[in-house]
């Protein structure tokens, strides 16, 4: 399961929602979107603040004994290196000898080519290699996360490497899964870091019939994906009802449509869990 913008969505950084989402989700990853931006309040405008957050779920998760992605939450991470290269730095420093950690360094470049996705990633991942050599880093791609397949041509030179698919059921349907087998067929690493049950726009109706098709794409390729997100925001996307602490993650009352249909697809699915 994916969390919410940090600075957004703060009451459900922390153990406590954890401990519910691998208890009552049979969740064994949890995402965590670092906002970034000084306009949205991210870390850039208060490092100190948002970084402590992180902070928190990645000990969590260590605790927990599940996996934890460090989501560097951003679209135009190219304009801010030198400060993703430092957050990286920092985290890779502190926890790289955990191996619950997952490095998302570019949620959904938009607006760009792959030339300057890759020219990106060259910064930045030799900056976590310095302090964790083997850790999965998790690369977007063009087009929100989309364009798989262009990455597909030209993957980057580095090991225990992944590219991210995003997908949002609603709107991206066997258009998009046909651009991922032709990255599978290149024998391009796959991690769907978000996908959700709605369209882009979050406000549409959860369209199970496609959520089942990818859930049963994913499956059959051994694709690990995290839904879009444990929140309380009033889209359709959302897990929690208005009102959910979390204290009451693991509260079937408080799932919304879109959280009951997840969760049932979690629990019927052996995570590994124990």
């Amino acid at each position: 399961m994916s969390l919410y913008w940090s600075q957004w969505m703060p009451q459900f950084w922390n153990q406590e929602t954890l401990t519910h989402l691998k208890a009552q989700w049979n969740a064994n990853v949890v995402r965590c979107p670092m906002g970034v931006r000084v306009e949205d309040g991210g870390y850039l405008a208060y490092p100190e603040r948002e970084y402590d957050k992180m902070k928190s779920v990645i000990e969590a998760a260590i605790n927990l004994g599940i996996y934890v992605i460090v989501d560097w939450h951003e679209e135009k991470a190219y304009l801010r290196a030198q400060q993703a290269i430092q957050f990286f730095k920092n985290i890779s420093k502190t926890y790289g000898s955990c191996p619950h950690i997952i490095y998302e360094i570019w949620n959904e470049p938009t607006g760009v080519n792959w030339t300057t996705i890759t020219t990106y990633a060259q910064q930045v991942i030799p900056a976590i290699r310095e302090n964790d050599p083997h850790n999965i880093i998790v690369v977007g791609t063009p087009n929100w996360s989309q364009d798989v397949d262009i990455a597909a041509n030209s993957p980057l030179n580095y090991t225990n490497v992944a590219y991210t698919l995003h997908y949002y059921a609603g709107i991206h349907k066997q258009a998009l899964r046909n651009k991922a087998t032709i990255a599978i067929s290149k024998e391009l690493p796959i991690f769907i870091t978000e996908y959700g049950t709605t369209n882009v726009q979050a406000n549409g109706t959860v369209d199970v019939e496609e959520s089942q098709l990818w859930w049963q794409f994913n499956d059959k390729n051994k694709l690990s994906y995290c839904n879009w997100a444990i929140d309380v925001v009033q889209e359709n996307t959302a897990a929690l009802i208005s009102g959910t602490t979390a204290a009451q993650v693991g509260d079937s009352s408080r799932w919304t449509v879109s959280g009951k249909l997840v969760n049932r697809k979690l629990q019927s699915t052996d995570q590994g869990l124990h």
